[in-house]
């Protein structure tokens, strides 16, 4: 029974030996970051206008629509 056993495992230990080793995937360098370019601000104030940002404009909220409500807003970005 022994000699049987042995047999066995060293046909097992055999297949896995003769396998070939796997191939390492060569290491791959991530790709650069492209630097992030801001874009300018779309709504600019107007010059000599001052930003409105800091003032309540919970008063368009009294607007009919909400396309007037949007445009009414926008004035205080």
């Amino acid at each position: 029974m022994k000699p049987l056993i042995f047999l066995v495992v060293t046909a097992v230990a055999a297949s896995a030996w003769a396998q070939a080793p796997a191939k390492p995937e060569p290491v791959k360098e991530p790709p650069k970051a492209e630097p992030v370019v801001k874009e300018p601000a779309k709504r600019a104030a107007a010059p000599g206008k001052p930003r409105r940002w800091n003032e309540d404009a919970r008063h368009c909220l009294e607007k009919a629509s909400s396309t007037e409500i949007i445009k009414c807003a926008e004035e205080f970005l």
